[in-house]
């Protein structure tokens, strides 16, 4: 959908803290409720920010919910510093093996608090700085890792939102939902990982009309760049739980070192290089461990596994 289309009409101005394309859409996500108790965890998660909603659904998974609704979901300093914690908890906590991303409202992140961002040239401090983490926006758009993250995008998915769902492992859309980087249209560039990565993603061309012009791409026209794994008509959260209990069914180590590989090959690591850096790093760690033996046992046996979380 380009942005001098008719389409066009159906998008305006938003005045909120951050002031970027809003599609008029009604699609609303709700959360599931379910929390666990942290002495379930082998250490407590991360102290709680008012705009993030953190609870377990199901077993081995973590539900991140953005609720800043009226703000699109926007992300401040202290929301990008408390999910870099919280991913970084995650990837340490045993028993956790898939994580999802959603948002609430009409967005699932329009982007960067430009107020804030507005106000932080005020201070002597460089502005990345002081709101961003190694992990990038969001603790997403730059994360490594070493267990899956789903974004189960409800709608509005702008600049620093757009940002992580190009990091994410999985992303399902609902059919409503919007993509883009609007950075260059108010003089800032998305230098929070997206950039260098969507190259990999969509090709150079696609990269370069996305970058540059800063257009809006509908979820089905994202799903056909490869942005976008599904694109769903308002039961989005409910097919990455799907997705995420598809993958906690596996065996945590598998899913650990298999996800390493893939991503050994997207940043550029050549073929027969990343088999020889997965197999020296990761599968020597695994070959003949508890999940591997309990794996190829249950196979012969006829039986479901019974993992046990991964000690890698």
């Amino acid at each position: 959908m380009s942005l001098s289309s008719p389409e066009f009409d159906n998008y305006k101005l938003s005045r909120t803290a951050c002031p970027v394309l809003v599609y008029q859409s009604s699609s609303r996500i709700s959360s599931p409720s379910t929390k666990m108790s942290s002495s379930k965890f082998a250490t407590p998660p991360p102290p709680a920010n008012e705009h993030i909603l953190t609870t377990f659904p199901k077993p081995s998974i973590l539900l991140v919910t953005i609720n800043r609704p009226k703000d699109l979901n926007c992300m401040n300093g202290p929301m990008h510093q408390y999910l870099h914690d919280l991913f970084s908890w995650f990837d340490n906590e045993p028993s956790l093996l898939c994580g999802i991303m959603t948002g609430t409202g009409r967005a699932f992140c329009a982007g960067a608090d430009l107020k804030e961002w507005n106000s932080s040239h005020d201070t002597t401090d460089k502005p990345q700085k002081r709101t961003m983490t190694s992990s990038g926006f969001g603790g997403l758009s730059r994360r490594t890792g070493k267990k899956p993250i789903i974004c189960a995008v409800n709608g509005i998915c702008f600049g620093g939102g757009c940002e992580m769902i190009i990091n994410a492992d999985i992303v399902i859309a609902d059919s409503k939902a919007v993509f883009g980087l609007p950075e260059v249209k108010i003089g800032v560039v998305a230098l929070a990982g997206a950039l260098t990565r969507l190259v990999r993603t969509v090709g150079k061309q696609r990269a370069m009309e996305m970058a540059l012009t800063g257009r809006t791409l509908p979820a089905e026209e994202a799903r056909e760049w490869g942005l976008v794994n599904k694109v769903m008509k308002g039961d989005v959260l409910d097919e990455a739980m799907k997705m995420a209990e598809s993958i906690c069914a596996n065996s945590p180590d598998s899913v650990i070192v298999s996800r390493e590989g893939v991503k050994l090959g997207w940043e550029g690591v050549g073929a027969e290089e990343g088999t020889r850096l997965l197999a020296e790093n990761w599968y020597s760690r695994i070959d003949g461990g508890e999940n591997m033996k309990e794996g190829v046992r249950s196979f012969v046996e006829k039986r479901k596994p019974r993992w046990v979380p991964s000690k890698l």
